[in-house]
């Protein structure tokens, strides 16, 4: 059998993950955006345009965490092609993502709380990072907010590791990263609107019949990563 990497190499529907799950992560992203905009001078946090760039430039540095993690990623799946192969590997990592990409769904849906707990992968690596992170408040220039979402970027979350997990499977350790690129720059609308939006995008985040549309979405995205002959973009690649 032959595998293709056409459906978990599109971009399209990496960027399309990150914008719809960055809707269910505005409670974590909104309160760490309000700790760096508390931390601001009063003239800049109380003007929306002087507070933009800051918000912008913490998101670059955020997305810059995503596309570094993404390229590991790939590494990863690179070392498993050793003694596995190159089919057998890119199969179990396509299985596991599909998994994965299937309990974000659920969890986003609001019917798999319990996938929260695979926050905790991560959260050794974070507890000797999130110092460095707290030495930049008060953020004084758009430098340490980019150095901010740095630090930040790496926050153990269930849905970004669906991300990797996606990125993974795309058989290249350069795609795996500008996978995790897209699926930074989909974050961007709502994260970006948070600073700028918060009520309106947070009202949305808990509309319940939102969140389960868009986990019935991430759950058919898994499916089509599991059954690749169901993917209606496998002729693509992108």
């Amino acid at each position: 059998m032959e595998f293709h990497i056409s459906f978990t190499s599109s971009y399209l529907v990496s960027f399309l993950m990150g914008l719809l799950s960055s809707m269910h992560c505005i409670g974590m992203c909104g309160s760490i955006i309000g700790t760096l905009t508390l931390s601001l001078k009063p003239e800049i946090r109380n003007n929306k345009t002087r507070l933009l760039p800051y918000v912008l430039n913490y998101n670059l540095g955020r997305i810059f965490s995503y596309t570094i993690a993404g390229g590991l990623a790939g590494a990863v799946q690179f070392l498993l092609m050793l003694p596995f192969g190159e089919a057998i590997a890119y199969r179990l990592f396509q299985m596991l993502s599909a998994v994965i990409m299937i309990g974000a769904g659920f969890y986003i849906a609001g019917w798999f709380p319990r996938f929260a707990y695979i926050e905790k992968a991560g959260s050794r690596f974070w507890k000797l990072i999130e110092p460095y992170g707290r030495k930049l408040i008060p953020v004084k220039t758009r430098l340490q907010a980019f150095l901010f979402g740095m630090v930040w970027g790496w926050l153990p979350c269930g849905l970004i590791y669906a991300a990797l997990a996606l990125a993974a499977t795309t058989g290249d350790i350069t795609r795996s990263a500008l996978t995790m690129l897209s699926f930074g720059i989909g974050t961007l609308p709502a994260v970006i609107g948070v600073g700028i939006m918060t009520g309106i995008l947070t009202r949305l985040s808990r509309m319940r019949y939102f969140k389960q549309a868009v986990g019935l979405f991430m759950i058919i995205l898994a499916l089509f990563a599991a059954l690749p002959w169901l993917n209606p973009m496998r002729l693509q690649h992108i």
